[in-house]
């Protein structure tokens, strides 16, 4: 029995030590490879520091800021994602530096859950769309980008608009607020821009989602790089992609109408290569920003590169638990290495072979990390066995004898060292010196994390029988669901505040008015403007106040642009510290918010009114002088400013054309903030500009101007009448 067992031990260790001996060799090419791309990259970088960043100031975001905005389309494909496209919505609305771009979120028909969170962000947000897909989800991330591709033409054609960039985005990612500006700056000259991607920290003892972290810096701060340097071409993260009108355009061309390949699980992937090939300018942009306001996905950890820190990226969370790392890292092995040698094969040219065999070497570098892991672990193993049994019996040593092999394992040392130094410099430039410490054994259990996930890739492929037939595993996100309230329709509100009937709400709707319920309520008399202006203000969630709007702050009102009061409908009423109080009479778009407190270097809030008194601030403070003397409305206002009587009945009637023609329906609330971009109110009048644009017809505008003016008339009768009064002085 002895003699068995040291027999069977004996032929063990010799196939260890065969299994040690091709491991070796195998990790020597593979860290001559690494080493290689990490010679070009500190070449390189320290190139550009000592013999141009000597001579050129390096761009700052100041240069962002020089071209005006083009029309962006954001894409954000959604799975059962409720509470995530809101907030996300809001994040974007309050951070981005940047007003003219849309959203477009793909649903499918059944997820409702899904379809009535993203209906009530849409109605808070009039850039947020939403697109239900042709066919019942889950399917392919690509069909969903393709419907909502389509969606974006529709939009395009309704709202005579032509957009720029189309963007990649998920629902749970947090964008830079200079993200759009710097798109925005390399359009059109580049057709596909990549934004580095950092994955936020997870606690330090929660190494699968702590992996991530390690990966993406260094992919994103030095690999993608050198690629970009060395072949032109980058491939996209999926989130943080830029795609120019001429890109897109390429790829519905190539794909007979079809943008996105949806039997491709890395679609991205794949997206950068074909674009390669017909001669795209493709770039990986680090811009790095120096003003810490809009440097707001630093980290701040000990250590951490004020420079690295800075760049303008994607921050998401990733998963946290070993399932769903294995799912999510399986796709992208069976897209780029199984389906990327299928689809793409190779090219003609030898260093962009060089960069896909990188691509692809996954399947075999999974399983030589693990087998590596194993051997070691077996030579600790015999080691403390001799250690702890001095007296057993003695093989001799696996690794020593030949002088050849004990080269490769000096090499192997000396490139292991160097992956240990690279993996730390890069993790710790942006995350600092604790995650860059961490980061040492986090390897090891990313080496077990990559090899099931290679496994279970190849398992999927070998059962499916063809990597194209493999299907999509989605990745569960692991962001917590933020329950979003839903609005409640204006008329039921005013019927459960006991402002109106059942029957009187009844009644109106039956009348099938041109114009939405609340107004048509106050044309009716049935409600006054300011019962409209609290449920309004109810429905928006701020606050409501009755201001004379004949009496406010003048030094405010001068000191405002009157281009922002025009085209948003908003008066300055007061200042509170360093936040301004703005009128409305309406719900503003937290996006206008924001353009409006960036434009204004201040931060902003809005209260509601009752319904015409904005309508008739702007008239009398932002009209012509001779307009105000020569009014009948405003003079008899101006003379009677205490009767809040009088402006009851005046302002009943007052509504601006451009909210009339979204009332009655001709122009969708949607179509009319986006064609507001190109719009001047100072120099051109909104009906002439929308005809111009080809969004209404002249009869339309002719019909929206004639009711316009009945109320007019309506509103100057009432002021004549009283003017007409001999105690109108002092009319109460």
């Amino acid at each position: 029995m002895d003699i068995f067992l040291i027999d069977a031990t004996s032929l063990f260790l010799f196939s260890v030590k065969w299994v040690i001996y091709v491991l070796a060799f195998m990790l020597l090419i593979l860290g001559l490879d690494d080493l290689l791309v990490d010679l070009v990259y500190w070449g390189v970088r320290f190139y550009k520091k000592f013999f141009i960043f000597k001579k050129r100031k390096r761009a700052d975001e100041t240069l962002l800021f020089d071209k005006s905005e083009q029309p962006l389309a954001i894409m954000i494909p959604a799975w059962n994602e409720v509470g995530v496209v809101g907030k996300m919505a809001d994040f974007a609305a309050t951070t981005l530096d940047y007003e003219n771009y849309q959203i477009f979120v793909g649903v499918y028909p059944n997820d409702p859950d899904t379809q009535n969170d993203v209906d009530e962000v849409c109605q808070r947000f009039n850039n947020v769309h939403k697109v239900v897909c042709a066919r019942p989800g889950p399917t392919s991330k690509a069909d969903c980008l393709n419907n909502v591709i389509n969606a974006i033409f529709q939009f395009e054609e309704d709202a005579g608009v032509s957009f720029c960039g189309f963007i990649l985005h998920d629902a749970e990612d947090i964008i830079s607020p200079l993200e759009l500006r710097m798109f925005n700056y390399l359009l059109p000259r580049k057709d596909l821009i990549q934004v580095p991607v950092y994955p936020f920290i997870p606690h330090w003892y929660e190494f699968t989602g702590g992996h991530y972290i390690d990966e993406f810096a260094e992919q994103h701060a030095k690999d993608i790089i050198v690629r970009e340097q060395l072949v032109g071409q980058v491939p996209s993260a999926g989130v943080g992609t830029c795609f120019s009108r001429k890109a897109v355009m390429s790829l519905l061309d190539e794909g007979d109408g079809q943008a996105f390949d949806v039997q491709s699980l890395t679609e991205d992937y794949d997206i950068g290569y074909r674009l390669k090939q017909r001669g795209m300018e493709e770039i990986f942009a680090r811009f790095y920003v120096r003003d810490k306001k809009y440097a707001t996905l630093r980290e701040s950890h000990f250590g951490a590169s004020k420079d690295y820190g800075g760049v303008i990226c994607v921050r998401e969370f990733f998963p946290r638990s070993f399932s769903h790392a294995v799912r999510q890292k399986s796709r992208w092995i069976t897209g780029i290495v199984f389906q990327g040698m299928r689809n793409l094969g190779w090219s003609d040219s030898w260093i962009q072979n060089y960069f896909l065999w990188r691509d692809r070497r996954g399947a075999l570098t999974n399983f030589v990390g693990l087998m590596v892991n194993i051997s070691i672990l077996i030579a600790i193993i015999l080691y403390m066995i001799n250690l702890i049994f001095p007296q057993s019996w003695q093989f001799p040593s696996l690794l020593a004898g030949d002088p050849v092999f004990e080269a490769v394992l000096l090499a192997n040392v000396v490139l292991l060292a160097n992956r240990v130094f690279q993996r730390f410099f890069f993790v710790c430039s942006f995350y600092g010196v604790v995650q860059g410490l961490i980061s040492i054994p986090r390897t090891l259990w990313g080496n077990i994390i990559n090899f099931c996930a290679t496994w279970r890739a190849l398992v999927g492929v070998l059962k499916a029988g063809d990597s194209r037939r493999v299907a999509w595993d989605k990745t569960q996100h692991e962001l917590p669901g933020v329950q979003q309230s839903r609005q409640t329709p204006l008329g039921r509100y005013l019927v459960d505040q006991g402002d109106i009937t059942q029957e009187q709400l009844e009644a109106e709707l039956q009348k099938r008015h041109k114009l939405k319920i609340g107004r048509a309520l106050v044309m009716d008399k049935l409600i006054t403007p300011q019962t409209l202006g609290k449920a309004l203000a109810a429905q928006a969630e701020i606050s409501y106040e009755e201001v004379h709007p004949l009496t406010l702050d003048e030094t405010l009102i001068n000191d405002f642009p009157k281009r922002l009061a025009l085209r948003y409908g908003v008066v300055p009423l007061r200042l509170e510290g360093e936040e301004m109080v703005l009128a409305t009479e309406k719900q503003v778009s937290p996006v206008a918010i924001g353009a409006i407190a960036r434009q204004i270097s201040r931060e902003v809030k809005t209260v509601m009114l009752p319904s015409g008194f904005v309508v008739l601030a702007l008239r009398y403070w932002y009209g012509s002088k001779e307009h105000r003397e020569s009014d009948p409305v405003l003079q008899c206002l101006q003379k009677n400013e205490h009767s809040m009587e009088l402006i009851t009945g005046i302002a009943r009637y007052q509504v601006l054309l451009g909210d009339l023609l979204q009332e009655m329906g001709m122009i969708s609330s949607k179509v009319f903030a986006q064609a507001l971009f190109d719009f001047n109110p100072i120099k051109q009048s909104i009906g002439r500009f929308m005809c111009e644009r080809g969004l209404i017809s002249q009869e339309l505008l002719d019909e929206a101007v004639s009711m316009q003016r009945s109320y007019q008339q309506k509103a100057r009768d009432i002021a004549i009448q009283i003017s007409a009064r001999p105690d109108c002085e002092d009319c109460q």
